[in-house]
């Protein structure tokens, strides 16, 4: 494997760090464990595109939560520049829960 894939790696694994950092305020758990994180993209100038979605298109945080995820992924010393891109295609669902959340949640 060749130093520039261990860092792709590497920078994928703190982004996702980070992701796991950020809180639905309504539901005790991280976005990435929600389910809320469709894909994050990293071109090789370090440009971070993040794919995600809310509960609900009526999320009382649809405004300041993209700008949260976007700011603390910029925050992360090798990204050049983040951000987000709100879709609700697919729709989220309750199945989109990592097991590890739904165990929290009481869901299992």
């Amino acid at each position: 494997m060749t130093d520039k894939k261990l860092d792709e790696k590497e920078l994928g694994e703190q982004i996702v760090r980070v992701l796991k950092t950020i809180y639905d305020p309504e539901i005790p758990v991280d976005i990435y464990e929600l389910g809320l994180i469709y894909d994050v993209m990293i071109n090789p100038e370090r440009d971070v595109k993040i794919l995600m979605t809310l509960t609900t298109p009526n999320c009382p945080v649809a405004e300041t939560l993209p700008m949260e995820v976007e700011e603390k992924v910029k925050s992360i010393d090798l990204v050049k520049s983040s951000i987000v891109e709100i879709t609700f295609d697919p729709p989220w669902n309750n199945d989109m829960i990592s097991d590890e959340a739904k165990l929290e949640l009481g869901l299992l």
